[in-house]
């Protein structure tokens, strides 16, 4: 039948999913690498206090600060909660209060979670509308509901610690809501002191220290509302003296310096682990390559014949389908322009009923026509396909003239030697 846009129509309707590739080349050596940050342990003891004689105690308060809204960081604990449809005893007798089901992920130390069936997600340094956004195009890219809500149910990517005299010295998350020094204070068990005058607060930030004195601090709104930032050291000292103060900060210094230790030695261990699964997932990738080219691996091949560069079989892709035009056009395997008649290229596929044993169906391109090329660009080939293109017809008339004129010499020669 002649190929028309309608003929290309039904022979596309031929079922047919192409061969898709091994799950080793849609994966990515970071998946499913990397472990929960590590803990960084209790604060040191808070150093001790001596008596001393009182000074004059000056007022040096820190600057004002805006950090801006709350961005997530490593170790925060993310919660995505999707609706659910799930009907349960459970439920119907009220043991489970939320509609909701809930997962938590913590961000890793390349500043990701790993969703299943999403894969690796960064949303480290975003905020939570901008996380959402992000989360709402890889759900969407995924082919998941993308139906659902983000919350923090952790922080721990941004503290500040309070020691000295305290009643119970500790670590305070960062939060969406600001922390002020008065609320730190009172978290911490409240101040502690016999003497007003001989007490400070020192707040170590950026390695600067700052001193506020507890008379002035319990005197002026504005100071107990000083709002504290992620890294701040806050000290309630009970002498004049900064040596206290300073050993005190001498430990956060150190304090520091091993969560940074921790965190490079974490680090490292994920960069050994995700070389060693890119190693992995190169030699899986070599192997089926190799198998590939010594065609020990299954797959679907449309064959070539008559007047074409090179007769043989085209492999057809993986993952998608080839069209007419991808085997008529190959480098290797095109129509061979000397011999090769373009108004006599055919599609041969035969029947897969085995009922019609035997029975081709033959469509038929006339590409003289350069506009009829577009539907070779749209007829789709199939497994077993045979691309056929007849000879033109001089070159027809060529070979028979090859065949014919050898023997016409050849016998009044034999004749004559007998």
């Amino acid at each position: 039948m002649p190929m028309t846009g309608e003929t290309v129509i039904q022979a596309n309707k031929s079922p047919y999913n192409p061969q898709t590739l091994p799950a080793i080349y849609s994966m990515t050596a970071g998946d499913g690498a990397g472990s929960s940050p590590r803990g960084l342990g209790l604060l040191p003891e808070a150093p001790s206090t001596q008596d001393a004689q009182r000074g004059q105690l000056e007022l040096r308060p820190p600057p004002a600060v805006n950090p801006g809204p709350y961005t997530i960081g490593v170790g925060d604990v993310v919660l995505l909660a999707t609706p659910t449809t799930q009907s349960s005893v459970a439920e119907l007798s009220g043991l489970l209060a939320a509609q909701n089901s809930r997962e938590g992920y913590t961000v890793q130390d390349d500043g990701s979670i790993n969703i299943p069936d999403v894969g690796r997600v960064r949303i480290a340094g975003l905020t939570i509308d901008e996380a959402e956004a992000d989360l709402f195009q890889r759900l969407v890219g995924a082919n998941i509901e993308p139906t659902f809500s983000l919350e923090i149910a952790e922080f721990n990517s941004r503290r500040v610690s309070i020691g000295g005299a305290v009643g119970n010295p500790t670590v305070l998350p960062i939060t969406l809501t600001p922390l002020y020094l008065d609320e730190a204070l009172a978290a911490a068990g409240s101040v502690s002191v016999g003497d007003l005058d001989m007490s400070s607060v020192r707040i170590y930030r950026d390695g600067t220290l700052y001193q506020i004195p507890l008379g002035d601090l319990y005197e002026n709104a504005r100071l107990q509302r000083t709002r504290l930032v992620d890294g701040d050291s806050i000290f309630v000292d009970t002498e004049f003296q900064l040596d206290r103060a300073e050993s005190y900060f001498a430990q956060q210094i150190q304090l520091t310096q091993a969560r940074l230790s921790g965190r490079s030695q974490a680090l490292d261990e994920l960069e050994t682990e995700i070389d060693l699964r890119r190693a992995n997932l190169d030699e899986a990738r070599s192997n089926f390559e190799t198998r590939l080219e010594l065609d020990a691996v299954n797959q679907d091949y449309v064959y070539l014949s008559g007047e074409v560069e090179r007769q043989g079989r085209y492999s057809l892709p993986f993952e998608r389908k080839a069209s007419l035009a991808d085997a008529i056009f190959s480098e290797s395997q095109g129509i061979t322009r000397a011999t090769g008649d373009v108004s006599q290229v055919y599609v041969l596929r035969a029947s897969q009923n085995p009922r019609e044993f035997g029975a081709v169906t033959a469509w038929h391109l006339d590409a003289r026509n350069a506009s009829n090329l577009t539907l070779a660009a749209k007829f789709e080939l199939r497994p077993d396909d045979i691309v056929f293109v007849a000879p033109n017809p001089v070159t027809r008339w060529g070979r028979t003239v090859n065949q014919i004129v050898p023997s016409l010499i050849l016998t009044p020669l034999n004749a004559a030697l007998n």
